[in-house]
């Protein structure tokens, strides 16, 4: 017989056959799988056959949650990455080299800048910020060298909405291919592929998960340029984990019906900041001043703006410093997406190395603050906010 150990590692593995399949999706816990023989496991590490061999590859946990992420952004293939970072960069780096250049939008997400000035300029990638609200900005930006053009569906932090679908057109005329971030719609209010986007990221840390207990991402799209993109992931060991997929799968299935909560709770309280008092501005595009606002009941689905706004505060930074102090029901923290109502100062947390002027010009104020509206109950929302945002008497 064999010995102890030899024993309880043999009982401890036995995989069980489970003829009433279960509800949820299960998390393959588990760092390798056993294979036939080497050309197998040759044949698996290559993507040549269907299965997996080693997580950083592939893992069906990851798989599932790539797949449906794909089907509902109308993609033909799906990766999960360790986090939205880990995403864009593999959707960079696998369409780019050094000598090309990528066109970014003024007012883009603080990490895409950190990834420009840390990573990109050292391998001889140029980046080049433009107004991507402004086509014919965006016409004269496009250079002999560029490349890609990266957009949001809802920029982050100032929501302003670029046209896809224009953008899209004009830059496939060149040759460019066109990425777009949609964490801030989600794909339950927005498909960007479908308005002719060719990759679309995700950080599933936001609104996909929902319950701010996970960090992922995801990049979906084309095949060939998902397969791409994951050859780079793989190999700088971006895989996302198999337990955060299962919580990110469990965000997805009440994805949309926290969406609908989202955008009424955040068209209510832009409503009510709009004209309280101490509020210079109220940037969300469920209302009516917003500049996009008429594009955004066109590509946002069932009217819905999401939970997104921005807030510009009368006194500059002192009084957006003030506002977080100030704040009782929402919680000054960073991220987004979750059931509870987030506040931060993005000139001092996600944009912290953009100068005054610099902010200025990607359409940020020092005193703009960047609210992630949860799912409480709106009367409390109102009161918080409007409290807050009340100048000193």
């Amino acid at each position: 017989m064999p010995g102890f150990s030899t024993r309880a590692i043999r009982a401890a593995s036995r995989i069980p056959e489970v003829p009433q399949p279960p509800l949820n999706v299960p998390i393959y816990a588990s760092s390798t799988f056993e294979v036939a023989d080497a050309n197998e496991l040759a044949e698996l590490l290559e993507f040549a056959r269907p299965g997996h061999s080693y997580s950083r590859y592939s893992n069906p946990t990851l798989e599932i949650l790539g797949t449906a992420l794909a089907e509902l952004e109308d993609g033909e293939a799906g990766i999960v990455t360790a986090s939205g970072m880990a995403a864009v960069h593999a959707a960079v780096l696998s369409v780019l080299r050094s000598g090309h250049e990528l066109l970014i939008p003024r007012a883009v997400y603080g990490g895409m800048v950190g990834l420009a000035s840390a990573v990109l300029d050292r391998v001889g990638i140029a980046v080049r910020a433009v107004d991507t609200t402004d086509r014919d900005a965006v016409a004269e930006a496009i250079g002999p060298h560029t490349r890609m053009l990266w957009l949001e569906t809802i920029s982050n932090p100032t929501t302003a909405l670029a046209d896809i679908a224009d953008l899209a057109e004009l830059a496939h005329a060149r040759e460019l291919v066109v990425a777009v971030d949609n964490t801030f719609a989600s794909p339950a209010l927005a498909t960007p592929l479908a308005h002719g986007a060719d990759l679309v990221v995700h950080s599933t840390t936001k609104y996909i998960g929902g319950h701010s207990d996970l960090v992922g991402g995801a990049l979906v799209g084309k095949g060939q340029l998902v397969r791409a993109a994951r050859a780079i992931m793989l190999n700088v060991g971006g895989n996302g984990s198999p337990w955060d997929a299962f919580l990110t799968l469990r965000g997805l299935k009440t994805l949309d019906l926290r969406m609908e909560r989202h955008s009424s709770n955040a068209l209510r309280v832009a409503r009510a900041l709009e004209v309280a008092p101490g509020v210079a501005a109220v940037h969300y595009p469920g209302l009516a001043s917003h500049p996009q606002h008429e594009l955004a009941t066109r590509v946002l689905r069932n009217g819905r703006a999401g939970g997104m706004l921005a807030l510009e505060v009368e006194g500059g930074r002192k009084h957006g410093e003030r506002f977080l102090e100030r704040v009782r029901l929402a919680v000054h923290a960073t991220s987004l997406g979750g059931v509870e109502t987030l506040v931060s100062h993005p000139a001092s947390s996600s944009h912290r190395q953009l100068a005054d002027d610099e902010l200025a010009s990607a359409g940020l104020s020092p005193g703009m603050l960047r609210v992630s509206i949860g799912l409480e109950d709106p009367e409390d929302l109102v009161e918080d906010l409007v409290a807050a945002a009340r100048p000193e008497a």
